[in-house]
């Protein structure tokens, strides 16, 4: 009979460890608002998929039954999907470089007010990183729009460009998100200068991620040039020859999709965007980029990131189970074949 108050306050302390350990677990804090359901101890491998026809339209109304999903092209079961706008975690990574100056900052900081305040779901979180010599989180997850917008307008351009280590912190914060749904925005008008990741790492790291990573590049070809005061007379120099053996191309992974489009990934001058290193980042997540020519154009890009986040389809599928630290493709396909369909690439077996 005395050992059931000992049985008893025995439960209550593990009772109370159990407890601390959760409150010490992000993801047992954030649960997901997506309102689908996962199976307790069933890893789901997650895709999210955008379809559009020939001429780029959005395709609404699609069926699991229309899609067939493949992993190292073997088919696989869909166990999981919806058609459903579903509440987003979303990063925004902004670049504050000194080549921002002016229209460009403007009409950033316009945008993305626009963007976060009257195009996204009030259900959606957000977070906000500024980068130039270093990157910067200056607003955390929250979804009060006063306090990021409050962020944003205090942001000034100055500095170099550090896109790539402030990728490579947002993305793992994105990570994150208590939403179902995670997707990144980097804004950035020039070519990384500074950062101390490579383009590979960063790539590694997005592979081994479910988050949707989009980019805007602003071509700074058209421009005004800086008005700097004279530096006196200059001696010609001859034009240096490349290095031998100088990589070319993307990074290495075990089969990696090539990048498309016929841009040619070698380092370009600071002040023009490098469209195939934004590419780089965004393609294999399911992402995309996005080039433009005047600042003004910044609007309509993030409208139409907001209204893609708004029409993706999610499908799910149960993992394999191997841990073999290896790619492994993903392909999703639809039974139209006149439609396009854009879904991160594949996975990293960990």
């Amino acid at each position: 009979m005395r050992l059931a108050p000992r049985v008893a306050l025995v439960a209550a302390a593990f009772g109370v460890v159990v407890v601390c350990v959760r409150a010490q677990d992000p993801a047992a804090n954030r649960p997901d608002q997506s309102g689908l359901r996962f199976k307790s101890g069933v890893e789901l491998i997650n895709v999210t998929a955008t379809v559009s026809d020939a001429l780029g339209r959005f395709v609404p109304g699609l069926h699991q039954d229309d899609f067939a999903v493949y992993e190292d092209n073997n088919q696989v079961e869909v166990t999981q999907f919806s058609a459903e706008r579903v509440p987003v975690s979303l990063g925004i990574a902004l670049d504050t470089s000194g080549s921002m100056v002016g229209r460009k900052m403007d009409a950033a900081k316009g945008a993305l007010a626009r963007f976060a305040d009257e195009l996204l779901d009030r259900s959606d979180e957000l977070f906000l990183y500024r980068f130039s010599n270093f990157p910067v989180l200056v607003q955390g997850w929250t979804n009060d729009r006063e306090r990021l917008l409050g962020a944003l307008d205090r942001m000034k351009p100055n500095g170099l460009t550090a896109m790539y280590d402030a990728v490579f912190q947002a993305v793992p914060m994105a990570q994150l998100g208590r939403n179902r749904k995670r997707a990144l925005v980097v804004i950035s008008d020039g070519n990384d200068t500074v950062s101390q990741v490579g383009i590979r790492d960063l790539k590694e790291q997005i592979r081994r991620s479910e988050v949707l990573v989009y980019a805007i590049g602003i071509d700074g070809e058209g421009e005004t040039p800086v008005r700097r005061a004279p530096q006196g007379p200059r001696i010609p120099m001859p034009a240096p020859m490349p290095f031998p053996g100088m990589p070319q191309g993307p990074g290495r992974w075990p089969q990696p999709p090539p990048i498309t489009g016929g841009t040619s990934s070698r380092r370009v001058s600071d002040d023009r965007v490098n469209a195939a290193a934004l590419r780089d980042m965004t393609d294999d997540s399911g992402g995309r980029t996005e080039i433009i020519r005047d600042p003004q154009d910044l609007e309509p890009a993030t409208a139409g990131i907001a209204d893609e986040l708004s029409r993706q389809y999610f499908l799910a599928y149960v993992s394999p189970g191997r841990k073999d630290g290896q790619w492994h493709s993903i392909r999703v396909e639809v039974k139209n074949r006149d439609y396009r369909v854009r879904s991160r690439r594949g996975y990293v077996a960990n």
